[in-house]
């Protein structure tokens, strides 16, 4: 033990925990929790590791040092574990299960202590009251709903942007007349002003993708002064991916706020060699004072609606109009051969797995590929996919195999990009479990671990950790989470750098990643040795400037 306090504030500095001076009480003062022996991570980009003891007590970190006097009502033997801050999701769409399931089992079991939501344009609130999957009809009901459960996990929630067009405007493409402009304003200030971290878009999905871009800057000012990104899942991924990007810097540009690029992708072989020109894009970006950064899943298929191979046009109104232009002589044609190209785009339709249908006669399609669904009935693939959205009211889940995997370790490395989900939460019974859904809600930042920091050694840990927890907290203000100091929050993961890894795959998304040995919410045991403890999650309010 070092001889003196002195000693040991410098022996800590060397290893970038100088910060983290321990709290001294007196020999035998009991706190609530005391990590042992662990290699401490604090967050930060660079932190290489020391070994010390976390104490945390009233919900917060209180201590960090080498072998501290206190003791703990509960003691975990950290040693040859990695203690980490608890794992921060910067795009996750656990909103969609949150409720029916607060227990949030495959968040907590990756070590994920906080998520964030209201993504890709569609939030809880602003909602009307007749919105048929409304929980909530504003922000605040729905943080205070998370706060009463509770959930397993902390809860902030951007403000979907899409979702406030749908509320003054539903469903239709056309611009936004002044009055309705203003009320859409109102909306998000008003969502801001109840707590959401930033704004969302999802500008392939209607009616979002509605919008032009004067609406899209107008909507985003009033992030500007609170210092929020951003965060669009942007038109066009694919073959105008760096139309989108222009456009998306453009947003921020024109509304003065920072830029967040929700799940970056080059999608679809012949356009993975854009990420050059997509990184300079951002460079020049943020040589320019804008703060512009992405984020990503670390995973080579991506999830969404089968609908999203059809033309934005023919689905614009309600569903049955969109279900109508399929057969319609005069739009039928040129649906068909919009939706062939963008599945030729990825390499054809075996290259689409369904993830997810609510018609009873279809659930056996689930986990399978499209085309040997068709073969299966004897039709043709497109014919198949036009059949299945005809039965499901337009609602088949898709999972698409489009992506590079030398592209995905580069955007992972990136010193603007972080590590998110992009998925919901899993369970492996209960109503969590459903459809066949992509593995990344179950396995994201695990497999970080396990394969791009282990395996293929593209990442240090300490750069990994930092991607998963501080720097996507700093990104949406959620201040005392996603550090390892003394102060903040007590949002911990404690784990083993040799055995953690995903187990959840495209043939079975229901299973948990493994190697997560601890983990802490609020101060208090949520996970440990794979028992669950109690749920203290709370909803994440970011304070509006």
């Amino acid at each position: 033990m070092p001889t003196s306090r002195r000693d040991f504030l410098r022996s800590a500095s060397a290893v970038s925990l100088a910060a983290c001076a321990p709290v001294w009480r007196r020999a035998g003062d009991q706190v609530d929790v005391v990590i042992r022996g662990g290699t401490v991570f604090d967050g930060s980009l660079t932190s290489t590791g020391i070994e010390a003891d976390v104490a945390l007590n009233g919900g917060r970190v209180v201590g960090i040092g080498r072998r501290l006097a206190e003791t703990g009502r509960l003691e975990v033997d950290a040693k040859g574990q990695a203690v980490a801050p608890g794992f921060v999701d910067v795009h996750s769409h656990g909103d969609g299960s949150l409720f029916a399931d607060p227990n949030a089992e495959s968040v907590i079991r990756q070590g994920i202590t906080t998520i964030v939501v209201g993504q890709d344009g569609s939030s809880r609130g602003p909602r009307t009251a007749t919105d048929e999957d409304s929980d909530s009809v504003t922000l605040k009901a729905f943080f205070d709903t998370a706060d009463k459960l509770p959930t397993a996990v902390n809860v902030a929630s951007m403000v979907g942007l899409g979702t406030v067009r749908g509320v003054v405007m539903g469903n239709e493409n056309r611009p936004a007349t002044p009055d309705e402009l203003a009320r859409m304003v109102a909306l998000v200030e008003q969502a801001l002003t109840e707590g959401a971290c930033g704004a969302s878009t999802g500008l392939e999905y209607t009616p979002g993708a509605f919008a032009p871009l004067s609406e899209l800057i107008a909507l985003s000012r009033p992030l500007a002064h609170r210092r929020l990104p951003y965060s669009t899942h942007m038109r066009n991924e694919d073959d105008q991916l760096l139309e989108a990007i222009d456009e998306s810097i453009a947003v921020a540009r024109g509304a003065g706020c920072p830029l967040q690029i929700a799940h970056l992708k080059t999608q679809g072989p012949r356009n993975w060699g854009k990420l050059d020109e997509v990184f300079a894009r951002v460079a020049a970006t943020r040589a320019a004072g804008i703060d512009a950064a992405f984020d990503r899943y670390p995973y080579l298929a991506y999830q969404t609606g089968l609908s999203n191979l059809f033309p934005v046009w023919a689905r614009d109104g309600k569903t049955e109009q969109f279900l109508q232009r399929l057969d319609d002589p005069a739009t039928a044609s040129r649906i068909r051969a919009y939706a062939e190209e963008r599945a030729a785009l990825i390499g054809g339709w075996h290259n689409v797995q369904i993830s997810g249908v609510n018609n009873a006669a279809d659930k056996s399609t689930e986990g399978m590929r499209l085309d040997d669904v068709a073969t299966s009935r004897g039709m043709a693939p497109y014919d198949t996919a036009v059949a299945m959205l005809k039965a499901n009211r337009g609602s088949v889940g898709m999972v698409g195999f489009a992506m590079s995997e030398e592209n995905l370790e580069r955007i992972l490395t990136h010193p603007q990009g972080m590590v998110c989900s992009d998925g919901g939460s899993l369970a492996v019974s209960g109503p969590a479990r459903s459809g066949h859904p992509h593995p990344r809600g179950a396995g994201s930042f695990a497999r970080v671990l396990a394969r791009y920091v282990r395996e293929r050694k593209v990442l240090t840990l300490g750069a990994a950790i930092h991607k998963m927890s501080a720097l996507p907290a700093s990104r949406c203000r959620l201040d005392g989470r996603g550090q390892l100091r003394v102060g903040a929050m007590g949002d911990v993961t404690v784990f083993d750098p040799a055995t953690v890894a995903d187990t959840a795959t495209f043939a079975d998304p229901f299973q948990y990643a493994v190697g997560i040995t601890a983990v802490f919410v609020n101060g208090s045991m949520a996970l440990l040795h794979g028992e669950r403890g109690a749920r203290t999650g709370r909803a994440v309010r970011v304070a509006s400037a």
